[in-house]
């Protein structure tokens, strides 16, 4: 099971950004085939939130999600969970959320590049976990907005054809963005970054 803190930074100068946060996390939701949510993410205290995931792929997703929103430190705990889990995150229990929460204290320190840290049962392949989904946030953070405009109509099942109509843009402008955001790169490192969350939980050992 994968749990997932996130925590606001720099709250009291930005304001409560949970609201926002929960919206865009609805809204993300909406667009999944299946519900990815096993215990659906709320505030937990103050201005930090906790969900519960089975699916690492949905991890993936989520994680990069809440790093392209920027202003959150966010941590993954790899792991089992006390079943069965309470009506809630917050209120549930189990190793995974206490390595989620070592997480995002880590994900809070200067030493790690990118806001964004992985714990589980397997130390080794939560470590490769953290590796390359901070790689992959980091193209995320930097993605500019003209490359978002591409990327979110390729992402909802579009063309890059229809892209360009509805940009009012050429085709060669529209593959020009997608190279800069490095989107393909980006799509096709997620089920690695899938398989190393699932090693991570160390349930083959």
């Amino acid at each position: 099971m994968f749990v997932m803190t996130a925590d606001q930074k720099a709250s009291r100068s930005r304001g409560d950004a949970v609201p926002g946060l929960l919206d865009a996390v609805a809204e993300w939701r909406g667009r999944q085939s299946a519900d990815p949510f096993v215990l659906p993410v709320e505030r937990t205290v103050g201005d930090e939130v906790q969900g519960v995931l089975a699916d690492p792929h949905a991890v993936v997703g989520l994680v990069l999600l809440l790093q392209r929103l920027g202003g959150w430190s966010v941590g993954v705990g790899a792991g089992p969970v006390v079943e069965p889990l309470a009506e809630s995150a917050p209120a549930s229990a189990g190793e995974a959320f206490i390595l989620a929460r070592a997480a995002v204290e880590r994900a809070r320190g200067r030493s790690v590049s990118v806001p964004l840290a992985v714990d589980g049962v397997a130390t080794g392949a939560a470590e490769e976990a953290e590796a390359l989904l901070q790689l992959l946030a980091a193209v995320v953070r930097r993605r500019s907005d003209a490359g978002w405009e591409v990327v979110d109509l390729l992402a909802g099942g579009g063309t890059q054809r229809a892209a360009a109509e509805r940009l009012g843009i050429s085709a060669q402008a529209v593959s020009q963005r997608l190279d800069a955001a490095l989107w393909q790169e980006e799509v096709r490192l997620h089920p690695l970054a899938a398989r190393l969350l699932t090693a991570a939980e160390g349930v083959a050992a």
